[in-house]
């Protein structure tokens, strides 16, 4: 089955993400169902999958099975979607959908179980409760408290930036801490550093150097309690 799973995910990232170029993604956005490139794509994974498979008699039905879907996934993603939501939501979804379909294609030929208590069990909502402290209440949090010090933020720079950066720092910091690796912690804050307070000593900006280092040490913070409260949860 490890087998199978590989060859049908290499030939899905090779379609996917190597050998389908910009121009065609446009053309897809764009014309939709009446783009030949959305074809050609298709034909291309079709292509792919038969190399990977061995053009084997056995995979020939699944195979043509998994490039239909593919081909309806994209006309629902790429040509339908792209006009409702945004850019990275639209790929998410387009993935996840393909996932399920090569999922499907791989339990058809060897059939599998599938552990539940690893997506619902103990372990897996002490993640997922985590996860969202780390993604959605931190940045409250630190929002709430930051207030007080009526700062106004120059808005120069990309919106939600800072939101995003935060989220990503404590996201690393939570993997650091989980894994035991203490001193990427040390080099996240180095790197931080340099790019953000260099800036900022060289145009003396004082309140707002005060500003993002409470905010970063606030995010840290944030980051290292929750990575250890969930390590002791995990480990009772």
């Amino acid at each position: 089955m490890l087998l199978l799973t590989i060859k049908i995910v290499l030939a899905h990232l090779l379609g996917d993400f190597v050998l389908q170029t910009d121009q065609m993604v446009r053309e897809i956005k764009d014309k939709g169902i009446r783009s030949r490139f959305l074809f050609i794509h298709v034909l291309i994974h079709l292509m792919l999958l038969l190399l990977v498979t061995g053009f084997e008699r056995t995979f020939i039905l699944g195979v043509w099975m998994l490039a239909i879907s593919h081909l309806i996934i994209d006309v629902f993603t790429k040509t339908y979607l792209t006009q409702k939501i945004s850019g990275i939501k639209v790929l998410l979804i387009d993935q996840g959908l393909h996932g399920l379909s090569i999922a499907g294609f791989i339990y058809y030929y060897t059939p599998y179980t599938v552990d539940w208590s690893l997506l619902i069990g103990k372990n897996a909502l002490v993640l997922y409760s985590a996860l969202v402290l780390l993604i959605y209440v931190s940045p409250i949090v630190i929002k709430k408290i930051i207030e007080q010090f009526s700062f106004t933020v120059p808005n120069n720079g990309l919106d939600n930036a800072g939101k995003y950066i935060g989220i990503l720092e404590r996201l690393f910091i939570f993997l650091f801490v989980v894994f035991q690796r203490w001193e990427g912690i040390g080099f996240l804050l180095a790197a931080k550093s340099i790019f953000r307070f260099g800036d900022l000593k060289a145009n003396k900006e004082i309140k707002l150097t005060e500003y993002i280092l409470i905010g970063t040490l606030l995010s840290f913070g944030l980051g290292i309690g929750i990575a250890l409260l969930y390590r002791f949860i995990v480990a009772l």
